[in-house]
C-alpha cells in the first residue's frame, strides 16, 4: 500500500495528538484543582476518601467521602476523559459534611477529593482503584 504525502503527514499528525493527549487528560485535572482552590496549598489531612482498592466494573465504582467542617467537597476521576465527577456543597445546617455515591472509570486510575473547609484553607485526599472492565467504553 503506497501513501501520498498528504495522507504520511495526516497520520504523523494524528499519533502526535494520541502522544499527548494522556498528558491533555491530567493537566485537565490540575486545572480543575487550581479553580476550586485558587491555587492555595493543600494539607493532606481532614478528608477522608473511601474507595475500593479493585473495581470489577468501572461503571459503578461506590465511593463515600467525608471532611468535618467543610463546606463544599469536589471528587475527580484524573484518568476520565471529563475529570470532573461531583461537587458537595454543605449548608449551615448540614447534619455532617458527608456523601457517597457510584461513579464511573474508565480504568485504573486515582479518585481524588478536595474539600474547602470553614476557615478558607483546603484539604486533599485521594485513592488508587484498580479497574478491571473499564465504565467509559473500556
Amino acid at each position: 500500500m503506497e501513501f501520498s504525502r498528504r495522507e504520511t503527514l495526516a497520520l504523523g499528525l494524528g499519533a502526535a495528538v494520541m502522544t499527548v493527549l494522556p498528558f491533555r487528560v491530567n493537566a485537565s485535572a490540575e486545572d480543575r484543582i487550581a479553580e476550586f482552590t485558587g491555587g492555595a496549598d493543600l494539607a493532606d489531612t481532614g478528608v477522608e476518601l473511601t474507595a475500593p482498592e479493585i473495581a470489577e466494573n468501572g461503571n459503578t465504582v461506590p465511593i463515600s467521602v467525608s471532611a468535618p467542617g467543610a463546606t463544599a467537597i469536589m471528587v475527580l476521576a484524573t484518568g476520565n476523559p471529563t475529570p470532573g465527577v461531583a461537587t458537595f456543597n454543605f449548608g449551615p445546617l448540614a447534619a455532617s459534611q458527608a456523601a457517597a455515591t457510584r461513579i464511573r472509570l474508565a480504568g485504573t486510575q486515582d479518585v481524588v477529593a478536595i474539600a474547602k473547609l470553614a476557615d478558607g484553607s483546603f484539604a486533599k485526599a485521594s485513592a488508587a482503584v484498580k479497574v478491571t472492565i473499564g465504565g467509559c467504553g473500556g
